[in-house]
């Protein structure tokens, strides 16, 4: 079994203390990811579907820098902060997903600091 960290500069990381996704053998774990904008290094707005359209977009750039796809993933967690619509969600997700979607699960969360309002955690294959 083989386990290695993975990051890149071309989409936002969270923090210097966890990585941006782990591969082990042909998957790729993608820690929680929001709406964050890579220049700003801030979330790119206040609303919901934004942020969620912005988040899959920084997951799809980490599993292309990884070696993956976004037609890859398998199982996504979706932390979406409680009051948020999930038909919004569901319209971003048909967007990133829109054959074969894979597994999810979404729980409803506090709200997060620095007003992200949606985490996306997934598994995709190499």
């Amino acid at each position: 079994m083989s386990k290695k960290n993975f990051n890149t500069t071309k989409a936002p990381r969270m923090s210097d203390v966890f990585p941006q996704a782990v591969i082990s053998n042909n998957l790729i774990f993608l820690s929680g990811t929001p709406g964050y904008d890579l220049l700003t290094g801030k979330v790119v707005s206040d609303n919901f579907e934004e942020q969620a359209r912005q988040a899959f977009n920084n997951i799809k750039i980490i599993l292309e820098e990884a070696g993956s796809t976004i037609s890859k993933v398998v199982k996504t967690t979706v932390f979406m902060v409680a009051g948020n619509d999930f038909a919004i969600l569901n319209k971003v997700y048909s967007e990133f997903f829109p054959e074969n979607a894979p597994a999810r699960s979404t729980p409803q969360v506090n709200p997060f600091p620095a007003g992200i309002l949606i985490s996306v955690e997934c598994i995709a294959e190499l």
